[in-house]
């Protein structure tokens, strides 16, 4: 049984787990927080590698994403059709301010296609997952920013810094066009300083509401003036940077903007920020004890910040394994599908309109926050709405794949999958065919093995397997009905 919350000193919480507590239960628990699922071949192995040696598998780097075709396009084309927006006639500019609208949201889809294809390989899941929780506390929005390119460079330069050390992120983040766009940077200028990244990066980035002064703020934004993108490259505008002397945090000098970030580092507050939104992400809705926090904020800071001895230190900690934190945890709309992704063990289809439609409604778009403060999750994720796209998403995997509404450029797409071998984008009926030949205490085992391993040999793998031996009808409609309704219970819905 794993132990309570209740009965770890703030010291003892974040000592490794115990080599008796690690079984199959936990190695389940790890695999299905850090990424969307655990397989039963990826339980036994995290079961016989033990916490450490997994985590260093799956974080040892962070997968490339190459860039896609329609994002390069965008970066070519794109500042030709900003200055035709600018120049000529009304007409001439609405045109051209309408192309590159276009254009930035087809590259976006497809850039949102490509993410999830690599977030679904079960050996690239963590590390994506990191990067999902890296972007929900670095916010940028394509609403905002308007285009997809940077984007991308946003994305990818998070994935270069992202398991390097706190500050480094925090200052690639300053830099980022994408950044400098959503929060303002682009207008802030020595007579007129812009506060929105300086009350960000305090607030929602770094050391949380109640550790700093609005004069701190407004010192702080006169440090980042004069920081500029271009075309999608950082530039710093040097006449308009603000080179006098400045307070922070009662410390004076004429900071630059990595200054201030380097102050924000000697902080105590700077140790508990991020592995309380780590908490958020991964763990529980409910606030972690203070001192916990505290002792876990001290040691991280020591580290200089590592990101990497973070990610160890949590994922191996006799706390994250609580009793209180096991199969409670709501998962996120994307948790939830490529989570479906993985059990089912299928390929990510490149269909945008139906995909990126489907968790637009359930509550979560990539690269589209609601707001700078990120997603809030949790009990957010649930309502009648979207539980029903979720059961429809769960439907449409497990039903043949219908092709007949698709429009050019996805038929394109599609064909060229199928060209190279990709075609598991449903459940096949072969496989529907063959669960259902199985006798109904097997066909029972097999599913719940598959959807809820945690609830093999229980009441609910009895009541399928009495389901199964008294349906007269069609055996591979009970197999897909009896899947479906798995795959959208309560309990699949946890984690």
């Amino acid at each position: 049984m794993p132990e309570s919350l209740k009965n770890l000193s703030p010291a003892e919480a974040w000592q490794p787990l115990p080599a008796a507590q690690w079984d199959e239960g936990a190695a389940r628990h790890l695999l299905q927080r850090i990424g969307w699922s655990a397989s039963p071949a990826e339980t036994t192995r995290a079961l016989q590698d033990g916490p450490l040696v997994t985590l260093r598998r799956y974080f040892a780097r962070m997968p490339e994403l190459p860039k896609p075709a329609l994002i390069a396009q965008l970066e070519r084309e794109g500042p030709d059709l900003i200055r035709r927006g600018r120049g000529g006639d009304e007409t001439q500019r609405r045109l051209a301010q309408q192309e590159a609208r276009e254009r930035s949201r087809e590259a976006m889809m497809d850039l949102t296609i490509k993410w999830l294809q690599l977030a679904a390989r079960p050996e690239s899941a963590p590390a994506e997952k990191w990067l999902l929780f890296l972007q929900d506390v670095w916010v940028v929005g394509v609403e905002k920013v308007r285009n997809a390119a940077l984007i991308y460079q946003h994305q990818d330069t998070l994935r270069r810094v992202a398991l390097t050390n706190y500050p480094q992120v925090a200052k690639a983040m300053s830099r980022s066009p994408a950044m400098i766009v959503y929060l303002d940077l682009q207008q802030s200028q020595r007579d007129a300083p812009n506060e929105n990244f300086a009350r960000e990066l305090f607030e929602l980035f770094t050391l949380g509401e109640g550790h700093y002064t609005e004069a701190d703020i407004k010192e702080a934004a006169r440090a980042f003036t004069g920081y500029r993108q271009r075309n999608g490259e950082f530039a710093f505008v040097a006449r308009q940077h603000d080179n006098s002397r400045k307070t922070v945090f009662g410390e004076q000098g004429a900071f630059t903007g990595d200054d201030v970030i380097d102050l924000v580092f000697r902080q105590k507050a700077a140790g508990t920020f991020l592995p309380r939104e780590i908490a958020k992400f991964y763990l529980t809705d409910e606030p972690l004890p203070a001192a916990h926090l505290d002792a876990l904020g001290a040691a991280w800071a020591k580290s200089g910040y590592d990101l990497g001895k973070l990610l160890a230190v949590f994922f191996t900690s006799r706390l994250f394994y609580a009793e209180e934190f096991r199969g409670n945890f709501i998962k996120s709309p994307l948790h939830y599908y490529l989570g479906l992704v993985q059990n089912l063990d299928l390929s990510v289809a490149p269909l945008p309109r139906q995909l990126i439609g489907a968790l637009r409604q359930m509550g979560q778009m990539p690269f589209n926050p609601p707001n700078v403060r990120g997603w809030v999750g949790g009990k957010n994720w649930i309502n009648s709405v979207t539980l029903a796209t979720r059961r429809r998403v769960a439907e449409a995997l497990l039903a043949p794949l219908n092709e007949e509404n698709l429009n050019a450029d996805e038929r394109l797409d599609l064909d060229a999958a199928y060209a190279e071998g990709v075609t598991n984008f449903t459940l096949a009926d072969e496989t529907l065919a063959a669960w259902a030949a199985l006798p109904p205490a097997d066909r029972a085992r097999r599913l719940v093995g598959l959807c809820l391993p945690q609830a093999a040999g229980t009441t609910l793998e009895a009541k399928i397997e009495h389901h199964f031996a008294s349906t007269s009808g069609n055996p591979v409609n009970a197999t897909r009905q009896a899947l479906a309704a798995l795959l959208t219970s309560p309990d699949y819905n946890l984690c």
